[in-house]
């Protein structure tokens, strides 16, 4: 097993979900050993490891930036080149939320590698003019990094670029030992200057370990004292802002930050408590804004006896009063997002009330994790047109997708005269292979192959839609969608839908009709009937579990949406 070896991965991402940003770069390097049963808590490599590495990090140094020469005396080593040492000891600290020369983004910005200047210097070499920056992409010279290479770099950032430990999802990248994964603690995102912005906290929940869990919290806020005057909207109910960030621990799916419309005294979103602060787990009373001292009221389902978070709802539809209504201001279906409107284009936020968390995350180690979550706004001087979300959701749940087989769906979305587009994204789950969109005249504007990372696309200048004739701003978009398809076209009874992995769902049944184990591919009667699945009559190998894949909200069902942002101009 060689050190310097890695195993055969997927191609880099497509240009189109890299933005086009700048930054500066190179590597650094650590020693690999065997990890220590004291250091952290981590547990020790196996003996029997020709290579191992104290986690992801400790792979990096070796096998991207010391093998690449990177940290040579004439380059960032001795020389320290751009102001960046990239040594043993030094380099993790110069990379991370350290600032690139002359440049608006950090070298490596936990979550984000679209604004992680030295995955962009790297990416602009593996793949030309897949990005742009600014000098000379890296490595100088003859070498570069390989895609798999790459790949493990872009893994590591997206997964919150942790010094220690192991990134579970680029574990298969390095031919060595590594120690468990464990959950990562992403760095808190760094607030805006008071008179630049304000910063909202989700108050953090529990994440068993082995555990997927969608939650919902409700929590008072009033930012009254800390919106200047000058960015408030005419009646003094919101703020206006043009730029906002989110930072969570990348073991989030998705998270939707959501306004209620009630008042005082909000009943019916179970008690609040104080989270955090010398006051955590304390009974609070909103609206008194300081009722927790330095923490957060909250409210949920919260059990006193075992201190549990259990306000566990899909899409937060069975939280709160009846007929309570949550107004969407917030959505990502990444660990970290920044959102830049364009030019006199800004949102309003409200500026007090409920906010209504929804986080969707997994926690796929053996460790208990706490999750958090930050999003910044900064405020918009410009105020002349308000942000439209698209969210185009015709076809949502329509999905029925046969065991071993594919589908395509397909729907139009028709904006209004004055449309100017700057935005699209896509939503599917783990089925959605390829998600396109295409502009009225036939030409692809938009394509997706990555459910869980989507692309999220800007357009600069925006796409300008002004046509009497609505066929000319009709726009058409379509996901592809394969359920326990191998990639030589074979059935795959590993990811095909099965009865046994989907959770309840009040939208599916999953009722089993194909076989999955004996005569894989053929047709089985439900749940009970494994004999019509056996290889031969009482062979006892048989498993009827292969459902048709439907619409639903876990990840074992399926969803088409078109999400975007425009405004109106005029």
């Amino acid at each position: 097993m060689s050190r310097r070896s890695l195993r055969l991965r997927v191609a880099v991402p497509s240009a189109a979900s890299l933005a086009a940003l700048v930054l500066a770069a190179c590597g650094d390097g650590s020693t690999p050993s065997g990890a220590s049963p004291d250091d952290g808590g981590r547990p020790p490599v196996p003996s029997e490891c020709e290579v191992s590495y104290d986690g992801t990090f400790d792979a990096i140094q070796d096998l991207v930036f010391e093998r690449h020469g990177c940290t040579a005396d004439a380059c960032h080593g001795g020389a320290r080149s751009g102001g960046l040492d990239l040594r043993p000891g030094a380099a993790y600290a110069g990379l991370v939320e350290a600032p690139a020369v002359g440049r608006d983004v950090p070298r490596v910005n936990p979550g984000d590698n679209d604004r992680s200047y030295l995955w962009l210097k790297v990416a602009a070499k593996t793949a030309p003019g897949s990005v742009e920056i600014g000098g000379s992409p890296m490595p100088i010279g003859g070498t570069r990094l390989s895609e798999d290479e790459l790949e493990l770099l872009r893994l590591w950032i997206k997964n919150g670029a942790p010094e220690t430990g192991t990134v579970q999802e680029a574990e298969h990248l390095v031919d060595a030992c590594l120690p468990e994964a464990e959950p990562v603690t992403i760095q808190p995102l760094a607030p805006p200057a008071p008179d630049e912005g304000v910063q909202l906290v989700m108050p953090p929940f529990p994440l068993p370990a082995s555990s997927e869990r969608e939650v919902c919290i409700a929590q008072y806020y009033d930012l009254s004292d800390r919106v200047p005057p000058e960015f408030l909207s005419e009646a003094g109910t919101h703020f206006r802002a043009a730029t906002s960030e989110l930072r969570q621990d990348p073991q989030s799916h998705h998270l939707v930050l959501a306004h209620n419309a009630g008042a005082p005294p909000y009943t019916g979103f179970g008690e609040f408590r104080c989270r955090g602060g010398e006051r955590d787990g304390e009974s609070c009373a909103p609206p008194d804004a300081a009722s927790c001292g330095t923490g957060v009221c909250a409210g949920d389902a919260f059990d006193a006896t075992d201190q549990t978070l259990i306000a566990d709802s899909v899409q937060c539809i069975t939280f709160g009063p009846p007929g309570t209504f949550n107004l969407p201001v917030f959505i990502a279906q990444q660990a970290q997002e920044r959102k830049e409107l364009r030019g006199g284009v800004y949102t309003e936020v409200p500026l007090r009330g409920l906010w209504i968390w929804n986080s969707h995350a997994f926690n796929l180690t053996t460790r208990d994790h706490t999750m958090n979550a930050r999003i910044n706004y900064w405020f918009a001087s410009d105020a002349t047109y308000p942000v439209r979300s698209l969210a185009s959701t015709t076809k949502q749940y329509a999905q029925q997708i046969p065991p071993y087989g594919t589908e395509t769906l397909c729907a139009d979305h028709t904006f209004r005269p004055g449309t100017r587009l700057f935005n699209l994204l896509s939503h599917t789950h783990q089925r959605g292979k390829r998600f396109w969109v295409e502009a009225p005249d036939g030409t692809l504007i938009y394509e997706n192959f990555v459910y869980n990372d989507p692309v999220n696309r800007y357009y600069d200048p925006p796409l300008a839609f002004d046509s009497d004739d609505p066929a000319e701003r009709t726009i058409h978009y379509c996901a592809y969608y394969e359920n326990g398809v191998a990639s030589d076209g074979s059935p795959d009874p590993s990811t095909v839908k099965r009865r046994s992995k989907t959770p309840p769902n009040s939208l599916n049944l999953c009722e089993p009709v194909a076989c999955t184990a004996g005569r894989i591919g053929e047709a089985c009667g439900g749940v009970d009937d494994h004999a019509s699945c056996d290889s031969a009559p009482d062979a006892g190998d048989g498993e009827c579990d292969a459902c048709v894949a439907t619409g639903g909200n876990s990840t074992e069902d399926e969803m088409f949406i078109l999400l975007g942002a425009y405004y109106v101009d005029g």
